[in-house]
C-alpha cells in the first residue's frame, strides 16, 4: 500500500438529503472531473482500473466505481452521476478507502506495546491547553476504557503519537485546505511517523455543537493512529463523515469497540486493591550544588520561556539533559528532576558572559561553548573548563572573518560536527581535528526545508533540530527532509 493510502483524513459536515435522487440534466466537465478524481481516490480498489486516473474515462469502471459509491452511502445505486451524488462528492471527506463495517488497514498494523505516549507540540488558539489537553486525554480513553491499552501524555522527546494543530503545509505531503475542508489525518500505526495526527488549524475548533468538536474528531483520529480504518455503519464513530452527538458520557460505539478490540483483545477489570498506609515522609533531593538556580532572575521582559517567539541562541545536549541559552542565562533540562531550571552563564563557567553556539561530543565526553571568536572545551562529566581554554575559532579552521558561529551540532552518525555561520556551514572532523575539504556550503544546498540560517541546532534520538528563529525543523538526514516543524518554546514544558 502507498504512503497515500497510510494517510487518513478526516470528513467534514455532510448534509444528508433525503430526497429521491434526481438524475443531472447535464454533467459540467467540472463534475465529471471532480467525480473522475473522487472515485479514483477513494474507490480506487474496486472493479478493473488501471492505477491512473485516465483509466477512470472508460464507461465500465467509471460505472462500477461509482455504482460501489453510491451504494456505500446508500444512495441510489444508478451508476450514473445525479444531483444527490454529486452533493456527496463536493463535501469534505477523508482521503482513505471506504469498506464496510468496521475494518483494519491491510496487514493489520497495531501497537506491540501497552503504553503508548503521546506529546502535543502545538496548540490552538481556540481553546486553552488545558482544555486541549483534557480534550486528547478523553479520546484517548475512550479506547483505554475497552482494550488493554495505556496512554501518556509527554512533554519533550518524540513520542509514539505525535499530535499538532497547524493550517496549510505543515511538515508532511498533505497540506490542509482551509476551514471547511479536510479537519484532520491520522497515521497508522507504526514506528517513525506511525500514528502521528495533525489537525488543520483553520478550522474553529470547539467542545460543543457550533464549529468543530475536538473530542469527535480526536477520537475518529486516534481510532485511525490505533489501526481502525473506516466503517459503513451510520453509528460508528469511525463512519466517514462528521457528525455531532452529544459527547456528555459519550462512549465508544459498539461497532468500533468490536474493531479495536478485534486489534488488542478486551481489557479486563482489575480489583480494586486496599489501600496501603502512607509511608512516612522523606525529604525532597535537593538543587545540584554546583549549579544554584537563580532566585528570582529576570533576564527577560515577561515569560519569554513560554512564548511562541522565544528565539534560542544556542542549544545542545550534554550527558542526557538539554541546555538552552538566552541572553546570557541558560535553561536546563533534565529528568532527573520536575521543572525547568534557569541559571546565568557566569555563574556556572567562569569567564563566560553569554553563549552563540553550543555542541557536545558524547563518546569523548566533553562540550563546547562559543562565545564571539572564542570557544571553550569543558569535561561533561565536571562541568569544568578544560586547560588549555579559551581558544579562537580559527583553531577549528574557520577563516579569520567569522566574528562569531551562529550554531553547531555534533552528529553522532557521522562523527562530524556542522558549524552554521549566517547561510552557510562547515564540516568539522572531530576524529581527524580538522575541517572537511570542500566547505563551506550554503545551508540551503544540503539541508532543504530548514531556512537560510540556523539560530541553534541540537540532536536529541537520533533527530536534529534546527532553531530559525522561534521556528523549529525537525530533520532526518538518513532521508535527507524536515520531519516536522514545531515552535521552540515547546521543549520548555509549556503547557
Amino acid at each position: 500500500m502507498s504512503l497515500a493510502a497510510f494517510w487518513l483524513v478526516l470528513l467534514g459536515c455532510l448534509a444528508q438529503c433525503h430526497a429521491a435522487p434526481t438524475v443531472a440534466p447535464t454533467t459540467s466537465p467540472e463534475d465529471q472531473d471532480l467525480a473522475e478524481s473522487y472515485l479514483f481516490q477513494f474507490y480506487s480498489d474496486i472493479g478493473t482500473r488501471n492505477s491512473t486516473l485516465r483509466s477512470l474515462t472508460t464507461n465500465t469502471s467509471f460505472s462500477d466505481s461509482l455504482e460501489a459509491m453510491q451504494a456505500f452511502f446508500g444512495l441510489e445505486v444508478t451508476g450514473t452521476l445525479n444531483n444527490e451524488t454529486l452533493e456527496v462528492m463536493k463535501a469534505p471527506r477523508c482521503g482513505v478507502s471506504d469498506i464496510s463495517e468496521y475494518g483494519h488497514f491491510p496487514g493489520r498494523p497495531k501497537w506491540e506495546k501497552r503504553l503508548i505516549t503521546y506529546r502535543i507540540t502545538q496548540y490552538t488558539p481556540d481553546l486553552s491547553q488545558r482544555q486541549v489537553d483534557e480534550t486528547i486525554a478523553k479520546a484517548f480513553e475512550l479506547y483505554s476504557d475497552v482494550i488493554p491499552l495505556n496512554f501518556k501524555q509527554i512533554y519533550s522527546g518524540t513520542a509514539d503519537i505525535m499530535i499538532l494543530f497547524k493550517g496549510g503545509y505543515h511538515g508532511d505531503f498533505y497540506p490542509f485546505d482551509g476551514a471547511g475542508g479536510v479537519l484532520a489525518h491520522a497515521n497508522s500505526p507504526g514506528r517513525g511517523q506511525g500514528g502521528d495526527t495533525h489537525f488543520d488549524d483553520d478550522e474553529n475548533w470547539t467542545l460543543t455543537r457550533r464549529g468543530v468538536n475536538l473530542l469527535l474528531v480526536a477520537a475518529h483520529e486516534f481510532g485511525h493512529a490505533l489501526g481502525l480504518d473506516h466503517s459503513r455503519d451510520r453509528r460508528a464513530l469511525m463512519y466517514p463523515t462528521y457528525q455531532y452527538v452529544n459527547t456528555n458520557g459519550y462512549r465508544l460505539p459498539d461497532d468500533d469497540r468490536r474493531g479495536v478490540q478485534a486489534l488488542y483483545g478486551s481489557r479486563t477489570p482489575q480489583p480494586t486493591p486496599k489501600p496501603k498506609p502512607k509511608p512516612r515522609p522523606t525529604p525532597e533531593p535537593g538543587p545540584e550544588p554546583e549549579e544554584p538556580t537563580d532566585p528570582d532572575p529576570q533576564p527577560f521582559p515577561g515569560n519569554e520561556r513560554c512564548s511562541r517567539d522565544l528565539v534560542f541562541d544556542a542549544a545542545t545536549s550534554i550527558r542526557g539533559d538539554l541546555f538552552f541559552f538566552k541572553n546570557g542565562y541558560y535553561w536546563r533540562k533534565t529528568t532527573a528532576a520536575q521543572g525547568i531550571r534557569l541559571t546565568k552563564v557566569s555563574r556556572r563557567w567562569s569567564g563566560i558572559n553569554s553563549v552563540d553556539a553550543a555542541y557536545e561530543v558524547p563518546n569523548e565526553n566533553v562540550f563546547y561553548l562559543f562565545e564571539g571568536r572564542q570557544y571553550w572545551g569543558i569535561r561533561a562529566y565536571s562541568k569544568r573548563i578544560i586547560p588549555g581554554y579559551p581558544k579562537s575559532i580559527t583553531n577549528l579552521g574557520l577563516p579569520s572573518s567569522v566574528r562569531k558561529v551562529d550554531a553547531a551540532v555534533y552528529v553522532s552518525s557521522t562523527g562530524k560536527t556542522l558549524i552554521f555561520v549566517k547561510n552557510q556551514y562547515w564540516s568539522y572532523d572531530e576524529a581527524r581535528n580538522q575541517m572537511d575539504y570542500g566547505y563551506p556550503r550554503y545551508i540551503t544546498q544540503d539541508f532543504s526545508g530548514i531556512g537560510s540560517k540556523v539560530d541553534a541546532a541540537f540532536e536529541n534520538y537520533g533527530y536534529l533540530y534546527f532553531s530559525n528563529g522561534p521556528r523549529q525543523s525537525e530533520y532526518y538526514l538518513p532521508y535527507r527532509r524536515v520531519m516536522r516543524v514545531l515552535l521552540n518554546y515547546g521543549w520548555l514544558n509549556c503547557y
